[in-house]
Parts: C-alpha cells; sequence; structure tokens
C-alpha cells in the first residue's frame, strides 16, 4: 500500500468503535479504484481484530458522504474495466454487510449513486439534516451497479424503490426517514459522527456475543425462509445460553449492579 491509497480513506478508533472516513473531500468523496481497494483492505484488517465491536463509515468534510464512482476515472475506462470495477465493489465492500459487527453509514452530506449504495451496504445509516440521498443512474443510461436494485427493495420495499430508481430523483432527509431508509436524523447543529457514536454507547457497553448472534439472526431474515430462520434463530440462541455472559447478566440482575461483559 502506498501513502497515497492509505490517504483515501482513514482508519481511526475510538475505543471499540472503529471509524472508517473517505478522504477525498475535493472529489466529494468519489469511488475511485483505489479507493474502494483501500476501503477492502481496511474491511479486512478489521474482521481480523476480536475487539472490534461497531464500524462507522463516514465521509471528510460536510458537503458529501460519497457521490458515487469517480466519473472522471469512469471516463476514461473501457467496458471491460467498467465490469471490473463492478466486480471490486462485490469483493471489497462485502465486509460491510457481513462481519460480525454492526456497521453504520454516518451521512454527512449528499448520498447518491454509489455513495447510497455504500450507505445501503451498512447495517445501519444516521443521516445529517442537510444531506440528500439518490439513485440518478437511469438518468446516465445505467442501473445502480453496487446492489442499489437488490438492497434498497428489501429495506423500503419494491414499489418505493422503483420510484426512486426510475425517476432518479433526490430524498431529502426527511423524506428519507420516512420511508426507512435511514434510521437517525441529526439535527443540523450536531456533529454526525459524533451523534452516531453516542448512539452506539450502548453497544460499547453491550454483550459481544448477544451482540452478534442477533446480527447474524437479524441478516439472516432476508435470506432464509421463515421456518429455516426460526431454526437458525434457535441456533444463535444457544451461542447466547451457554455463554459466561448470560450468567454474569442474571448475576447483575440479582445483585443490583451493572453487568460486567467479558465476550465469553
Amino acid at each position: 500500500m502506498t501513502d497515497t491509497e492509505a490517504e483515501l480513506v482513514r482508519l481511526e478508533r475510538r475505543g471499540t468503535i472503529a471509524i472508517v472516513t473517505i478522504d477525498r473531500p475535493d472529489r466529494m468523496n468519489a469511488l475511485s479504484r483505489a479507493t474502494v481497494t483501500r476501503l477492502g483492505a481496511i474491511g479486512r484488517e478489521l474482521r481480523g481484530e476480536a475487539n472490534v465491536r461497531a464500524c462507522v463509515l463516514t465521509g471528510a468534510g460536510d458537503k458529501a458522504f460519497c457521490a458515487g464512482a469517480d466519473l472522471k476515472e469512469r471516463q476514461g475506462m473501457s467496458r471491460e474495466q467498467v465490469r471490473e470495477v463492478l466486480s471490486l465493489y462485490q469483493s471489497e465492500l462485502d465486509w460491510l454487510s457481513s462481519s460480525d459487527f454492526p456497521t453504520v453509514a454516518a451521512i454527512n452530506g449528499v448520498a447518491v449513486g454509489g455513495g447510497l449504495e455504500l450507505a445501503l451496504a451498512c447495517d445501519l445509516r444516521s443521516m445529517t439534516e442537510h444531506a440528500t440521498l439518490g439513485l440518478p443512474e437511469t438518468g446516465l443510461a445505467i442501473i445502480p451497479g453496487a446492489g442499489g436494485t437488490q438492497r434498497l427493495p428489501r429495506l423500503i420495499g419494491p414499489a418505493r424503490a422503483l420510484d426512486l430508481v426510475l425517476t432518479a430523483r433526490r430524498v431529502s432527509a426527511q423524506e428519507a426517514l420516512i420511508l426507512g431508509l435511514i434510521n437517525r436524523l441529526v439535527p443540523e447543529e450536531e456533529s454526525v459522527l459524533e451523534a452516531t457514536l453516542k448512539w452506539l454507547i450502548p453497544l460499547a457497553d453491550g454483550a459481544p456475543i448477544a451482540q452478534r448472534a442477533a446480527l447474524h439472526a437479524v441478516r439472516a431474515a432476508a435470506r432464509l425462509p421463515l421456518d429455516q430462520g426460526l431454526a437458525f434463530e434457535r441456533e444463535q440462541y444457544e451461542h447466547c445460553l451457554v455463554s459466561f455472559d448470560r450468567e454474569e447478566a442474571l448475576l447483575a440482575f440479582a445483585e443490583k449492579r451493572k453487568p460486567q461483559f467479558q465476550g465469553r
């Protein structure tokens, strides 16, 4: 990894919370090929750390979370190179929706095209009041190619997803909350990153095994029939049932104190 690649995306930690920041404010934090590759490298690094309880993904500055594909770079690509980049989206960004820790998009500004798809890949989303969302691809004679046509209907339903994809219109933060696109709306005067970190305090202090089991069980609901999902839920419950943390929770309740979870 070169120094330039490292500068495209920054990784820092606040205790057990990892913060990943796309740092290309001059390009509206657009997803160049090198940026996507760097995001993938960070994901693999975080997956190897047992103490990561959550990851917050955001953009540098206050204008853009991510403006999607770097169109300046894209203009010089052949069709085959574009296909390679689309494959990179899947291989390098899959960790956002499949890691043992939850991922949260802290949307600090415009999130359009691949930028919105990046946020959709995360488990949760918070958003500042001045930000807007959108999938403008059909207006550019293409379709969302980083999971947007699949994740958006699962989140807000097919009819609402078609409205956004076919009209390519922008969505305000207020409408995004109503549609269920985001979980939290952060007032203009507050830092969306700091508000998101505050929101995650209960997670940072919670029971790691139970949180991981719950994360896997809820994610499974999107892909499994109900009977299989219920069986998978029971399997995940078993991980909690035999844990030290469950015994600690019961003891702490009896002793009227805060439990001290150890993740075992």
